[in-house]
């Protein structure tokens, strides 16, 4: 039985450190600065073989009905709902505060089998405070540094005794999952009148695909997830840059399943001058780096952004597949207009990847959904796209007879042989006589056609030139 354990306690104890300490990598957004995390967070910890899950959430305090920090303080009591475990970490160094006495006696309340951690107990400075925690009536406190690493055996014993008085052997769990001789077959177990149980899965069953929603701040990415998952996962709201962290979601449509990142909006670094949005920003822009495909949602009751341009290049130049997704068009008022200035500006400003799909859609509403989701699939199909050799250098062939390569030094350029060396995205080998001197515009003209004739518009196609071998090159000339 997996284990789920939520982390908790007043903004700047250290919840983060702690998430990224257990996960094992740097996974939530750090900051000296109060209040950095807002949604909730989860990841598969490990802890000297104890392995669970646990959930970052954004820091309790008392707000007023309706605001963004209320909405926080909703986030992070579903977690505890969620969980099997809450473990609530305080301050070392300020010692217990009145907001801890209230949210310790709100979590007691609650039924929640707690672990009552005190954090930045490194050296003599957090003596005071571990003493003072025992006010919280909430059982033993456990000192730890997730800064340092300092702590995590005790805290180890801690998270067995909690899940066990939650009825949870945690160490009957690591027990069960050993492997043994059983596990090495490779047929596939069978039921009571020997046929297979289809448990079994195809390797790529795993590898779902991952869809990063980015764009600029306030363009209902956290609003369209939401939508798409049936409730409110992700905190929204009129305030822009809500989302900080790169949430990651599982999520299945028509019985097919994927995983759904959320990215904080995207600005110009130019433009950047607070540590915590710059964080943000490089965290969005590694999860494009991971994704399979960027749903890139623009603003449709305006122009298309430079920004949104600018972030539609980059994620070419990452190689990952590319859908727009025109959000708010159940307001626009001039339909025709709009469509056409996105068309004119995609053709005029993006053409490597000409031919990327435009989704109209309303992510408050749930509408053009179906139709966002089998551009998905149709563009992550093309980003595998492999195409045989033999085809290809049929096309090849074609291509120098309706189009010879330049001269250069009155010698004609010599273009022996094309393949494709890897998909996600297609990218083709050229071999030339001399790749140095092949003009820029005969790559296009090749680039262009591979779109054209085998389909493969609105996907980053990359090619790149090598040289072929001399058959003589090393051997000596016969007299």
């Amino acid at each position: 039985m997996s284990v789920t354990i939520a982390i908790v306690g007043r903004p700047n104890v250290g919840k983060s450190t702690l998430f990224n300490r257990l996960v094992g990598r740097q996974h939530a957004i750090v900051d000296d600065q109060p209040g950095v995390t807002r949604d909730r967070r989860e990841g598969d910890a490990t802890l000297a073989g104890l392995e669970f899950r646990v959930i970052d959430t954004a820091g309790l305090e008392e707000a007023a009905t309706g605001s963004l920090e209320d909405r926080m303080r909703q986030q992070t009591e579903r977690a505890i709902e969620l969980a099997d475990l809450t473990m609530m970490v305080i301050d070392a160094r300020n010692g217990v505060t009145p907001a801890d006495k209230f949210f310790a006696d709100q979590i007691r309340r609650s039924g929640s089998c707690v672990v009552l951690v005190v954090n930045k107990c490194e050296g003599k400075v957090g003596a005071a405070g571990l003493a003072e925690a025992w006010e919280l009536g909430i059982g033993q406190p456990i000192p730890i540094s997730a800064a340092h690493g300092a702590g995590l055996v005790d805290l180890h014993d801690a998270i067995i005794e909690g899940a066990r008085e939650a009825g949870i052997d945690m160490l009957a769990d690591d027990a069960d999952d050993e492997f043994t001789d059983d596990d090495a077959s490779d047929e596939p177990p069978l039921d009571d009148e020997g046929n297979p149980v289809e448990i079994w899965q195809d390797a790529q069953a795993d590898l779902l695909m991952r869809i990063a929603v980015v764009g600029r701040p306030n363009m209902g990415k956290s609003t369209l997830i939401n939508r798409l998952l049936g409730e409110d996962r992700l905190l929204t709201g009129p305030e822009a840059g809500i989302t900080r962290d790169s949430i990651e979601l599982p999520f299945t449509w028509k019985g097919r399943s994927y995983k759904l990142v959320d990215t904080a909006g995207m600005r110009r670094r130019a433009r950047i001058s607070d540590k915590v949005e710059r964080l943000m920003v490089d965290d969005a822009l590694r999860s494009i780096q991971f994704a399979h495909l960027c749903l890139l949602l623009v603003d449709a009751t305006e122009e298309l952004h430079k920004q949104d341009l600018g972030i539609a290049r980059l994620i070419a130049e990452e190689g990952r597949g590319l859908v727009i997704g025109a959000n708010k068009w159940d307001v626009v008022s001039d339909r025709k207009a709009a469509t056409q200035q996105i068309d004119d500006r995609l053709q005029t400003s993006l053409a490597q990847v000409r031919g990327v799909p435009v989704i109209h859609m309303s992510g408050l509403h749930g509408r053009g959904f179906d139709r966002m989701m089998v551009a998905a699939d149709e563009m992550y199909g093309l980003w595998n796209t492999r195409i045989a050799t033999g085809r290809l250098n049929r096309w090849l062939e074609g291509m120098l007879e309706a189009h010879p390569p330049p001269l250069v030094d009155g010698r004609r350029l010599r273009i022996r042989y094309m393949t494709q060396i890897k998909t996600r995205p297609p990218t083709f080998a050229l071999f030339v006589s001399r790749p140095a001197s092949l003009p820029e515009s005969y790559l296009r003209y090749l680039i262009t056609g591979l779109r054209t004739d085998f389909g493969l518009w609105g996907i980053p196609v990359r090619m790149v030139m090598r040289k072929g071998e001399n058959p003589y090159a090393g051997k000596a000339r016969k007299r």
